[in-house]
């Protein structure tokens, strides 16, 4: 199902408590050897995800094949989780969907080469483009979880800003990433932000937005992200559709390297990709590709096709589109 989407620390508040989300029975079944691994970030550094001296070994799931990409289809069990992730664009006003400086027009199809990414309707093509900051030589680190109104704002400037993150997952209840965040930063507290180009580190959302802007933005928060009680409230207000969801850890093998997520923070496809990634503390590679963003022609010229989410998992060699199946892939192939 197609993400693309084309619609122009002290908390206050905690995320709500949920039961812990019960297994459910799956179609594939995932194949893997494993003696343990640890994923673990550097101290106050290095993007670089480290393991323990085991070497497990991951397989894709018997006779997996990656479904073929569907613009714009949603799998019929899968509607009710599109449409309350879908409430965020209202709540936020489509904040995160737009790369910084995004601007479009609409231009004769012949314009635009037939191997550069775009959108075609009627005999036009829309010519996207977005004003970029400095780009960071390493991914940013952030300690974070779904459910969490100040880790969704920092979410959200990342997209602005089009950069990339290595995200490591801090649901309740998590053994590796949560434990590890309150040892680095000294509090349990989140997001938690670690640049490896600088060697900063930081708590506060609004202080890591600031942040980010500065160094990698042109130095302007956006509106959205600039009103304070009422940013956190309107963040809090865009997940009630998923209450809850991406909140609590799910036991899981844990993969010796970070997986790649191809994605960007307004899009519901991605959202509920992205909360399996979390309940199941899987650290990603998240390659920011919001509207404008360059990183678009980056994935149609690898693989011929824009659409998000797309995961690639260098430990099984997957390569994949499609939300609800990329969901029965990680549960399959990574769940306990």
């Amino acid at each position: 199902m197609a993400g693309a989407l084309t619609f122009a620390s002290i908390p206050i508040l905690r995320p709500l408590s949920c039961r812990k989300m019960p297994k459910n029975s799956f179609r594939i079944r995932a194949s893997t050897e494993i003696s343990e691994p640890t994923v673990e970030s550097s101290s106050q550094g290095s993007s670089d995800a480290r393991v323990s001296t085991s070497k497990p070994t991951f397989s894709a799931p018997p006779n997996f094949k990656a479904p073929e990409p569907k613009r714009f289809g949603i799998r019929p069990d899968r509607t009710l989780d599109i449409l309350g992730a879908s409430l965020s664009l209202i709540f936020r006003l489509g904040t995160g969907v737009f790369a910084d400086g995004y601007s479009v027009s609409l231009v004769s199809k012949d314009e635009i080469p037939s191997d550069q990414y775009a959108l075609e309707f009627a005999g036009f093509k829309l010519k996207e483009s977005s004003k970029l900051g400095p780009r960071p030589e390493k991914p940013i680190e952030i300690y974070e979880f779904e459910s969490c109104p100040f880790c969704r704002k920092v979410r959200e400037i990342v997209a602005v800003l089009d950069i990339d993150v290595l995200y490591y997952p801090c649901p309740r209840n998590g053994p590796n990433f949560r434990p590890k965040a309150a040892q680095m930063g000294g509090k349990k507290m989140f997001p938690y932000m670690v640049d490896p180009n600088t060697g900063v580190a930081m708590y506060e959302s609004n202080d890591i937005i600031k942040y980010l802007v500065n160094k990698y933005g042109d130095g302007q928060v956006p509106l959205l992200l600039s009103l304070g009680l009422l940013t956190t409230l309107t963040e809090g207000f865009a997940m009630i559709g998923r209450m809850g969801r991406g909140q609590s850890y799910t036991p899981a093998k844990m993969p010796p390297k970070p997986l790649v997520f191809w994605a960007y923070e307004g899009s519901p496809f991605c959202k509920v990709v992205r909360e399996v990634l979390v309940e199941l503390e899987l650290p990603h590679i998240q390659r920011s590709c919001a509207r404008g963003s360059p990183k678009r022609q980056d994935l149609y010229a690898r693989v011929g096709h824009f659409q998000v989410p797309y995961l690639e998992d260098p430990n099984t060699g997957v390569q994949m589109f499609e939300s609800a199946e990329i969901v029965d892939y990680l549960k399959a192939t990574y769940a306990l």
